[in-house]
């Protein structure tokens, strides 16, 4: 009885934003309305669906378990996630915002190609190259980790969810373009947030009510959980800080799934309401789901789950109503949802607007481009559930590769275009170039161990960036006055 009250929970919930993306479906498109939502939408409403995206099921279900596994250490991770959105938003979204009006850019290698006046189709294709190639897998690990989370609650046969999901993620982002996917993607941050926020707080009085202690549990438990630097000192401890503030680099620009929110912006009025709606949402989030490792660990004990990225569901299996459980645990699937559909949107306009339009300078119409982009929808989503099949280590070793090989990668292509003005476009290529072939060896080696990915990737791409732009200049000016 209480698994057919969950999962009928969670059918009302798919109904709704399948509703939502039907909704949008039936307003007439145009290439623009696809990939922009003609920059339309409302601030607050952007910046519920970037975080939602950005924070994604690594937030409910990974960053979780992380905290019930390290203990108090894991708050680095937390405090450079949040503070890497949020300098995002209060630093750079202006600047996305007036260089995507003056230039018309629906997508984030175009956004960067048109910033340039040599070398604009290298710069697309290497860009459409990178994105494509790392998002295709992305996608394949959010399939992934739904279909790992509705087995683990239901006892499916997991590609039977797989599936599931890789429908719903079709259907969104098939019907309404941009537009269904920002909208939908706010439903589910509104979701997050009331996961995160709900489970802490019955986590918290259950603590108190059994009589238990957070700070004696972590004494207890001992391999440094009770200490904010995991019990270590010297080399390792600015390892350990490294390792867990780290995903704060891949926030400046660089995710495009994220950018384009920023591309999306109206004026800057609506800037503002995002940036006050990133900080409410970014704090209370992060600190939920801070408090659910540490209020799990106590209620549980070390050993209580066998997944420990499997916290989060378990405690809204045990801590909850059925009928209640049903609409949280929509919160997980939805945030792998949004990732996906968000993702999907990504490897649509890298192909038919920064591929076939701007690297092969292919003239198509509206209508053709919509039609070859619903099509891209449909191929890519099989693609992903096909990775999703391939193995099942893919939801983290992806993650990995795709933050380091795209998220920082490209945000040192930002923050350079943006900040420095002898930044050439041949730097530009070496970047990127750079940011693709360190990740893949560096994650690839031991290396990942001593030092993540996420931060050799930026420094590494940082280095190439600057030092080719020394030896190969651009013949003149490049960057809009206006940006710097």
């Amino acid at each position: 009885m209480g698994n057919g009250i969950i999962l009928m929970g969670m059918v009302t919930y798919f109904l709704i934003i399948l509703g939502m993306g039907l909704y949008f479906s039936r307003v007439e498109m145009n290439r623009e309305k696809y990939m922009l939502g003609e920059r339309k939408i409302p601030g607050w409403v952007l910046a519920f669906s970037e975080r939602a995206t950005g924070s994604s099921a690594w937030l409910l279900l990974g960053f979780t378990g992380f905290t019930f596994a390290t203990g108090l250490s894991a708050i680095w991770m937390a405090v450079g996630s949040a503070l890497g959105a949020i300098i995002a938003w209060v630093w750079l979204a202006k600047k996305f915002m007036i260089k995507t009006k003056e230039n018309n850019a629906l997508t984030l290698p175009a956004f960067i190609a048109d910033m340039f006046d040599h070398n604009r189709k290298m710069i697309l294709l290497t860009s459409t190259i990178v994105i494509v190639l790392f998002f295709i897998f992305y996608l394949g690990a959010q399939i992934a980790g739904a279909g790992k989370t509705l087995h683990e609650t239901f006892g499916w046969n997991p590609i039977l969810t797989m599936f599931i999901c890789t429908l719903v993620m079709i259907i969104l982002t098939f019907w309404g373009g941009f537009t269904s996917v920002v909208w939908t993607d706010m439903v589910q941050g509104i979701l997050m947030l009331l996961t995160l926020t709900i489970i802490p707080i019955i986590a918290l009085y259950q603590v108190y009510s059994q009589d238990l202690s957070i700070v004696d549990t972590l004494a207890e438990t001992g391999q440094g959980m009770n200490s904010w630097t995991g019990g270590l000192t010297g080399i390792a401890l600015g390892v350990l800080f490294f390792n867990n503030f780290s995903y704060f680099f891949g926030y400046f620009g660089g995710q495009p799934q994220l950018s384009t929110r920023f591309m999306a912006l109206k004026n800057d009025r609506e800037r503002k309401v995002g940036t006050l709606t990133v900080v409410f949402w970014s704090t209370i989030s992060f600190t939920g789901a801070f408090l659910i490792g540490l209020t799990g660990l106590t209620l549980y004990g070390s050993n209580g789950v066998d997944d420990v990225e499997m916290i989060l569901p378990h405690m809204v299996l045990d801590l909850t109503p059925a009928w209640l459980a049903g609409i949280l645990l929509s919160g997980i699937i939805a945030a792998i949802i949004t990732t996906g559909d968000s993702q999907l949107m990504v490897v649509v306009s890298s192909i038919n607007e920064d591929l076939i339009r701007g690297t092969f300078g292919i003239k198509l119409s509206d209508q053709t481009l919509l039609r070859y982009s619903k099509i891209t929808v449909v191929v890519a989503s099989l693609l992903g559930f096909v990775m999703a099949l391939a193995t099942e280590s893919l939801v983290l070793l992806i993650v990995s590769w795709a933050w380091g090989g795209v998220g920082n990668t490209f945000s040192v292509v930002i923050l350079l275009a943006f900040f420095w003005k002898k930044y050439s476009s041949i730097g530009v290529l070496a970047t990127i170039i750079s940011g693709l072939v360190s990740t893949i060896i560096w994650i690839s080696t031991p290396l990942d161990a001593l030092i993540t990915s996420r931060f050799s990737t930026f420094v590494i791409a940082l280095i190439f960036g600057v030092i080719f732009s020394f030896i190969f200049p651009d013949k003149k000016p490049t960057l809009n006055a206006s940006l710097k």
